[in-house]
């Protein structure tokens, strides 16, 4: 194990960038960009740093960045395929996306 392995892990949003982003330490090990519309937020990309790859950190990223969406009451749309298929394998966040979009991004009607 090294010292990177037992680095603290924090997911933050960065309005100013429209990102959550995760970092390992004080490196930023990679973001999920967002489009804010009023009430939803359009998720367009999810990018993990190749050195930090494998390690579950986009899973991680996107867990946080939708219990944050939640806390919120913000809906999601989730254009990027990370995110699309993150929600629709945990069926726990499929209700943030409005139940009128829920069929074009293959979502269950739930």
């Amino acid at each position: 194990m090294t010292a990177a392995d037992e680095a603290p892990i924090s997911v933050t949003d960065n309005p100013e960038q429209r990102r959550f982003e995760i970092h390992v330490g004080d490196a930023l090990a990679g973001f999920t960009e967002y489009r804010p519309t009023g009430d939803r937020y359009a998720f367009v990309h999810t990018e993990i740093g190749d050195e930090f790859g494998g390690r579950g950190l986009a899973s991680r990223l996107i867990k946080d960045t939708l219990d944050a969406m939640r806390a919120r009451g913000i809906a999601v749309l989730p254009y990027c395929p990370f995110v699309k298929r993150y929600i629709q394998r945990h069926a726990d966040y499929q209700d943030l996306v409005p139940a009128d979009e829920r069929e074009k991004f293959e979502i269950p009607a739930g």
